[in-house]
């Protein structure tokens, strides 16, 4: 086998496990690694980063590992592994699968793989060799992951959260922080611990009875839900739950379920974490996951912090939350991919926005196309660039109460973190009545806490202070 047979064989694996060919950096690795090159060498010809092209790297030594179902694939013995296996012994069946060893799709990080079979179209069953437990994925409303940066820190939290049996997690943060990213790399290193996964978005505000009856569907592998006999052993979690046995399949079977876009189902105009009328049985079934004994877990991806959860979480309860923040240095692998000129000044622009992926995105496509990749050009305007930032912000800002708009107006006058407990004349507002504002605006992620002389100061970043300012 030659450097090109080996790349041909990767790219055909790539392919059939997860709908796409490798990239062409991708390929350079590869091509790289045949030929004994260093990662350092392979991110220097390519104009890369040695840390992103090692992450890309990983991915794919984990896709062969997983594939061929032998001794771990490393960037160290790729060559040899590859000249000494059998390819005749490869074959595909069924839905893209290989015969080595079935793969999961998000072993490399992409929930669009090979589609199911028409008559089960709601679910994709992964088929496993008789020895190895059968994975049941249902991916299908997850959205297209975008290119995922290094999270590490996060990725250990969450992960042992689930190894320690941690039944409810809540994931955090303004649109474009990278909840779905991270939660869709997470899965791909602990599927093998559950039975199901199941994804699905409260976009469209399913009312309880409903999403539960699809996740009963789900794992009954798109089969009809029984209506539910009333004599039953937990007669007052059916109850709570509509009548539906959930809690018995995350009884039977370990279940790991991601609903996202939670935030749909609270009230705008009303502080933080407060139900829609007719939403309010989301809360008993939060609790009830938490608090009743089963070995699955509930993670929700949400703008908003469910009120509930403060009660219920704690350093050894069954349920935590996770407040995910910008990126640091590695968000500088956006710039070096949208061509930006200046490294130097990365930093700066990183700060701005927040280490926002989806702003640092906007933001290096527009100094791309206005200022040539000329970042020391685009700062040297007084006013800081939104653009279509705008219209993301609306969708939080549109959610405030008229108080919490008043407490982040005050917020955007002041150019030093703020001392709550000095309320100027013009904020109609009571110290308790500013003291449950602040708590709801930090729990939408719109204001950020300092500690100075011991005591909390509160502030806004520059992107939200920009947009209160041009509302105004």
């Amino acid at each position: 086998m030659d450097v090109e047979e080996a790349l041909e064989f990767v790219d055909h694996l790539a392919l059939t496990t997860t709908g796409k060919h490798l990239d062409s950096l991708q390929k350079a690795i590869l091509r790289g690694t045949w030929n004994n090159q260093k990662y350092k060498e392979i991110a220097q010809h390519h104009n890369r980063s040695e840390k992103y092209v090692k992450e890309v790297g990983f991915k794919l030594w984990k896709l062969l590992s997983v594939a061929l179902g032998k001794e771990q694939v490393s960037k160290a013995n790729f060559r040899a592994k590859l000249e000494n296996l059998q390819v005749s012994n490869v074959s595909l069946v069924g839905n893209g699968c290989i015969h080595i060893r079935n793969i999961s799709a998000d072993t490399f990080y992409s929930p669009k793989v090979s589609q199911p079979e028409p008559q089960d179209k709601d679910n994709f069953h992964e088929k496993t060799s008789n020895s190895e437990p059968k994975i049941h994925l249902d991916l299908a409303d997850a959205p297209e992951p975008n290119l995922f940066y290094n999270r590490t820190s996060e990725l250990t939290t969450l992960e042992n959260w689930i190894l320690g049996r941690t039944r409810l997690i809540t994931i955090l943060g303004l649109s474009g922080i990278g909840k779905t990213a991270l939660t869709l790399q997470l899965i791909s290193q602990i599927q093998h611990e559950f039975d199901y996964i199941i994804w699905r978005s409260l976009r469209n505000s399913p009312p309880l009875a409903s999403l539960q009856t699809d996740l009963i569907k789900s794992c009954r592998g798109g089969a009809p839900v029984p209506a539910p006999s009333v004599p039953a052993a937990y007669p007052q979690e059916r109850a709570t739950t509509g009548g539906l046995p959930l809690l018995e399949y995350l009884r039977s079977h370990r279940c790991l379920i991601i609903l996202d876009d939670i935030q749909t189902i609270f009230s705008s105009g009303q502080l933080a974490g407060n139900y829609q009328p007719g939403y309010e049985n989301y809360g008993a079934f939060f609790k009830q996951i938490t608090e009743s004994s089963h070995n699955s877990c509930l993670i929700l991806l949400s703008w908003e912090k469910p009120r509930e959860i403060a009660a219920l979480e704690g350093e050894n309860r069954p349920c935590k939350s996770l407040q995910l923040n910008g990126l640091g240095p590695e968000a500088q692998e956006i710039f070096r991919e949208k061509g930006l000129a200046e490294p130097e000044k990365w930093s700066e622009l990183i700060d701005l926005y927040r280490g926002n992926p989806l702003w640092l995105n906007i933001v290096a496509t527009f100094i791309q196309d206005l200022f040539g990749g000329s970042v020391s050009e685009f700062l040297s305007y007084d006013t800081l660039f939104l653009g279509d930032l705008e219209s993301l912000l609306h969708q939080h800002f549109d959610r405030l109460t008229a108080s919490e708009q008043q407490a982040i107006a005050w917020l955007a006058t002041t150019p030093e973190p703020a001392d709550i407990s000095k309320i100027p004349e013009n904020l109609q507002l009571s110290p308790p009545e500013l003291l449950k504002v602040m708590q709801s605006l930090g729990r939408r992620s719109l204001v950020e806490t300092v500690k100075h002389n011991g005591r909390s100061h509160f502030t806004i970043g520059p992107v939200i202070r920009e947009y209160i300012t041009n509302k105004k």
